[in-house]
């Protein structure tokens, strides 16, 4: 997946690894030299690794499955030198813009990563015999967002490289695939142990590489966004997403949350994470389990890897849009004067909005909700379908207009950068929000009395806080990650060699 080679047809076809090998070896990771200074913490100096067994260094118990077709990966450091030697003619080419003589710029150069990570459901073996087995896997992927260098003399760093698709599967690049359920907390951690472990190591050092001829230094700073909210909790230590803790960003409460829906301030951090563990762990003021669960705000395990807290543009879409399913579904059942409908009235008003949603708008219901089901339902066009079927005029207006709030508000936490691509709406989002939330608690107050949905909390209460901090939400989010999910389904049903042990080999 770090390339693929053309042939000669000029067509591009998908090989499996071997025949890559042969032809391009330079594209995989393990091919040039490099070293870092000081050398990395129990990590080998060896730059010539290939793709090695997620699990090297484990001792097998008895009772494991042969665990050597579990996992592969590369070694983190070795994936980056190859992805920096990508970006080698860009990196250059940004130097030469920018009018910085090469031999004054042989340091100083720092690099910006992003790292995803997201489980797959069912990516078991469609054609083979015997019995389906429901097999899951997860990838955890990195992507290069930036290259900067600080000039002598300098007071700002200059950027000289900007990935510009930082949502796209070529530029996400596959560190670690696994044959693991994204739930299963223990395995997960086990298996990405030895990856938290060398890119700590790396924070503190410099890579030395040659890059258009000269050895310059790198320092890399990793920021873990990709991660859906379900991996986030899990990775820093949370409760899981139905916790009365609604938010990973701060310490609301549900209940919280949907009395005050806009005026909330990013407060979790990994290491405040940490130190809540600690108390949660040694409970010093004795206290009961409530005061103690209270006290640490819904941390209950111990923070694995150190996670970017943000949010994920492409998981807010998908959130959201299922809550406005919902608002429509209740709104063509005017549940707003009705106490507890029963189950069959909802399944009729599902089934009328799906029939309007399908002659309208072309969508066919889906099982899950997706990005693409999302995107088109968010539109003016589908909230003017489905008001075709509320009878009330004010219960109409209300609908449209929370329709183009979200429409004016979504552009800020969905574009690569909202500062230029759309200064206006970033302007005005807090006004949108707090309006948005004024309907929410009035007209729709039915749903959310006392309780809201989570992505919905951090859209009203914390997009407009990130964006000043990082410049961008949508830049950061996990879709790259997920495009790949799809390139390893495809891969693995067509060109892995049908035995476990080459497989994820030949899809990495």
């Amino acid at each position: 997946m770090y390339r693929t080679v053309k042939a000669t047809s000029g067509r591009q076809i998908f090989q499996p690894l071997h025949t890559l090998r042969a032809a391009e070896k330079e594209l995989l990771p393990g091919y040039h030299p490099f070293e870092w200074q000081p050398a990395l913490k129990s990590v080998s100096t060896s730059c010539h690794v290939g793709i090695i067994n997620g699990l090297s260094g484990w001792v097998a118990s008895v009772d494991d499955s042969p665990a050597d077709t579990v996992t592969r990966r590369f070694r983190y450091d070795v994936a980056l030198v190859s992805a920096l030697k990508d970006l080698e003619e860009d990196i250059m080419e940004g130097l030469r813009e920018r009018g910085l003589e090469d031999s004054a710029c042989t340091s100083g150069f720092s690099v910006m990563i992003k790292e995803s990570c997201d489980g797959m459901g069912d990516v078991s073996e469609k054609h083979g015999g015997g019995p389906a087995v429901p097999e899951k896997a997860v990838r955890f992927s990195f992507t290069i967002m930036s290259v900067s260098i600080q000039a002598e003399g300098e007071d700002e760093a200059t950027t000289i490289f900007r990935e510009p698709k930082p949502n796209s599967e070529m530029s996400c690049k596959p560190l670690c695939l696994m044959f693991v359920d994204e739930s299963d907390h223990e395995t997960l951690t086990g298996v990405l142990g030895p990856v938290v472990a060398e890119r700590n190591a790396m924070k503190h050092s410099r890579l030395i590489l040659s890059v258009g001829g000269l050895s310059r230094s790198f320092r890399f700073h990793f920021r873990g966004t990709g991660y859906d909210e379900k991996m986030v909790r899990e990775m820093e230590g949370l409760e899981a997403s139905g916790s009365t803790y609604i938010c990973t960003l701060c310490d609301s409460t549900r209940a919280e949350a949907s009395q005050n829906m806009t005026l909330h301030s990013v407060t979790r951090s990994h290491d405040e994470n940490l130190e809540r563990y600690e108390l949660w762990r040694t409970n010093p003021h004795s206290e009961s389990a409530e005061e103690l669960r209270d006290r640490v705000k819904g941390v209950s395990a111990k923070p694995f890897m150190e996670i970017q807290p943000t949010l994920d543009a492409l998981h807010c879409d998908i959130g959201n849009a299922t809550e406005f399913y919902k608002i429509f579904q209740d709104e063509i059942g005017e549940v707003y004067h009705k106490a507890n409908p029963s189950r069959e009235q909802r399944r009729s008003w599902r089934a009328a909005l799906d029939k309007q949603l399908r002659k309208k708008m072309k969508l066919k219901p889906v099982m899950r909700m997706n990005g693409n089901y999302a995107r088109k339902l968010m539109t003016r066009e589908a909230v003017e379908a489905v008001c075709e079927l509320v009878r009330s005029e004010e219960r109409q207006e209300a609908l449209r207009e929370l329709m183009g709030l979200y429409i004016q508000m979504k552009p800020v936490w969905r574009s690569t950068c909202p500062a230029k691509e759309c200064p206006d709406q970033l302007c005005r989002y807090s006004f949108n929000s707090q309006r948005f939330a004024e309907l929410l608690s009035t007209v729709f107050k039915y749903r959310y009395d006392g309780k809201i949905t989570n992505y919905l909390h951090k859209t009203l209460a914390h997009v407009p806080e990130i964006v000043e901090r990082d410049g961008s939400i949508g830049a950061w989010a996990s879709e790259g990650n997920e495009s790949g999910n799809k390139l390893f389904r495809r891969f693995r049903k067509m060109n892995a060699r049908q035995s476990k042990t080459f497989e994820l080999e030949d899809v990495l």
